[in-house]
């Protein structure tokens, strides 16, 4: 069974940090796309925040609010892709979401995929930031 499992989340203070990690499992990860999506309470839209390609580029800031704060990478190796989250804000407060998309490479200008050729999303995890 193809699953993404997400893990790393949790309740952190404002100002620290966590690592999501996304652990792909029942295919091997690296020709996909694979980067993290958030949805914030109270019904917001799911958002994208970072991707990163097959071999490592990582998109463009796909959102103002995380610039400088947030990364992506991934180790093939361990068909894991990750997420530093530094400098945590309330309004960082969220479910991410691991996503998948089959193609490889970023879209031109490095944009992540468009939401709908999401083949494959995580069950999500949640992130509270809050003193």
């Amino acid at each position: 069974q193809l699953q993404l499992v997400e893990s790393g989340g949790g309740l952190v203070q404002p100002g620290g940090s966590l690592t999501l990690s996304c652990a792909a499992s029942g295919f091997t990860s690296d020709t996909y796309t694979i980067g993290w999506f958030r949805q914030a309470p109270a019904g917001k839209e799911r958002e994208w925040v970072l991707c990163i390609s097959a071999d490592g580029r990582s998109s463009r800031n796909l959102l103002d609010s995380v610039k400088g704060r947030f990364t992506i990478s991934r180790d093939n190796a361990k068909n894991t892709v990750y997420l530093q989250m530094n400098n945590l804000q309330p309004e960082d407060t969220a479910v991410y979401y691991c996503a998948a998309n089959a193609i490889g490479t970023l879209q031109p200008g490095d944009w992540c995929p468009s939401r709908n050729d999401i083949q494959l999303w995580g069950k999500g995890i949640l992130v509270t930031v809050s003193s």
